[in-house]
């Protein structure tokens, strides 16, 4: 009978074993409710005592004094009090816990007990956020979600596509209306021009004006030029560009000011001009001289007039997006104020941290030692800020090339023509003739 109990016992716990590991392939989120938070939840309630004391989050309080005659009588020895916490509330992949600080803390100090807490808790990340005075969130999460990312949704609305899914789970979407130019940063094979592919078959089936800058030869936004209501691909034909659509932004302006509104939003929608996305792939081209006089001139005039679409234009209707490798000073003080104006930002990996730094260092320091943290291997990995002024790290889908192209192709006849353009263009082409 003994043999049996133990035959009996191993094949149950194969069975339980094998079971458990099916539902955390394919069920992850059941097998997290099921096993992992309440193992992870533990760990965090018998860990933290001790993990506060190592952390110096711990606070020591002095003992009781007490005077009896001539005599001091004190009271027990001094001890470390950890903050208080609460109990670890689940979340989709992940758990929540609300920490009490004492007097006198302040969240920097649980910012560098991220990584302690990573180890003792056994999760992926830990991150740290103040939703109020004196209390700390500290939100963690079991494994990296953007490994394999599901396919989020979002509601289709005017100037918003949907670019990929945040860490959270939730929809990584750019919409323009709310924020209104935006600055992608990220070195050569890391995600930057797949996101951008991403994004013009999302803009693409929308009453939306696309126009193109890849001083490159146009190698990146050329794939895209059925859908583009204007290409440039050199720099004397990105200024013609830029000049057509500041004329057109002064003509949205005298428009507004006629109807008495402060937008075009305001305005009736047979009235309404067409919003116009500007997508600026690899910043530096515009920017970089060879130390010619003409070559100096061009390089000011996008800085000036890039800069004076990116100040008046989000009102009007204009929007840009402007990516690069690198998005520094040294290209030139003008890149510095265009960069001010870019509240929008996206960071893949970079090849120096000064770049990670120049993209998201003016809003947020931990931002920027996660996006230094991204490797070569998380390609369309991203540290992104959101409208309410936090920051995320997101992944964005994979749009083959041939897909993107044809979506292009597809909604080609939906390009709408801009004022100016055709003729500005065919004006350079005489001039270089």
């Amino acid at each position: 009978m003994g043999p049996l109990l133990i035959t009996l016992g191993l094949a149950v716990l194969a069975w339980v074993v094998v079971v458990g590991d099916l539902v955390r392939r394919h069920r992850p989120v059941w097998h997290w409710y099921l096993v992992g938070y309440p193992a992870t939840a533990c760990r965090v309630l018998f860990t933290w005592r001790k993990v506060a004391q190592l952390s110096d989050l711990a606070v020591s309080k002095l003992p009781p004094r007490g005077l009896l005659g001539d005599l001091v009588v004190k009271g027990d020895p001094l001890r470390p009090v950890a903050p208080r916490i609460s109990f670890p509330r689940a979340t989709r992949m992940g758990l929540t816990v609300l920490v009490r600080l004492h007097a006198g803390q302040t969240p920097a100090t649980f910012l560098k007990a991220a990584d302690a807490f990573v180890h003792a808790w056994k999760v992926h990340a830990v991150r740290i956020t103040s939703p109020q005075r004196g209390v700390v969130l500290l939100t963690a999460t079991a494994t990296d979600p953007l490994q394999r990312p599901g396919l989020a949704s979002a509601p289709a609305e005017l100037l918003s596509a949907l670019l990929g899914v945040l860490e959270s789970g939730g929809a990584w979407v750019m919409n323009l209306r709310l924020v209104p130019h935006w600055l992608i940063a990220g070195a050569t094979r890391s995600g930057k021009s797949t996101l951008l592919a991403r994004l013009i078959t999302q803009l693409a089936p929308q009453p939306v004006a696309l126009v193109g800058i890849d001083c490159k030869g146009g190698v990146e936004l050329g794939l895209f030029a059925d859908r583009l209501s204007a290409l440039a691909t050199r720099r004397r034909e990105a200024v013609a560009v830029l000049s057509a659509l500041v004329v057109d932004m002064q003509d949205r302006m005298s428009a507004c000011r006629s109807a008495g509104v402060r937008s075009i939003w305001e305005l009736p929608d047979k009235a309404r001009p067409v919003p116009v996305v500007v997508i600026v792939d690899e910043i530096a081209e515009l920017y970089l001289s060879d130390g010619t006089r003409e070559s100096k001139a061009e390089a000011e005039q996008c800085s000036t007039l890039l800069l004076r679409l990116a100040q008046l234009g989000a009102a009007l209707g204009l929007h840009l997006i402007v990516a690069g490798q690198r998005v520094g000073s040294d290209l030139g003080p003008g890149v510095t104020a265009l960069r001010a104006q870019l509240s929008g930002r996206i960071c893949h990996r970079v090849n120096d941290p000064g770049t990670a730094e120049m993209t998201l260092g003016d809003l947020n320091k931990d931002a920027v030692a996660v996006a230094q943290s991204i490797t070569a291997e998380e390609r369309g990995v991203a540290v992104c800020t959101g409208p309410d002024g936090g920051w995320s790290r997101a992944r964005s889908h994979l749009t083959p090339t041939e897909e993107a192209v044809s979506t292009a192709r597809k909604y080609a006849v939906a390009a709408p023509k801009l004022p100016g353009f055709d003729r500005a263009l065919e004006v350079l082409k005489g001039d270089d003739k």
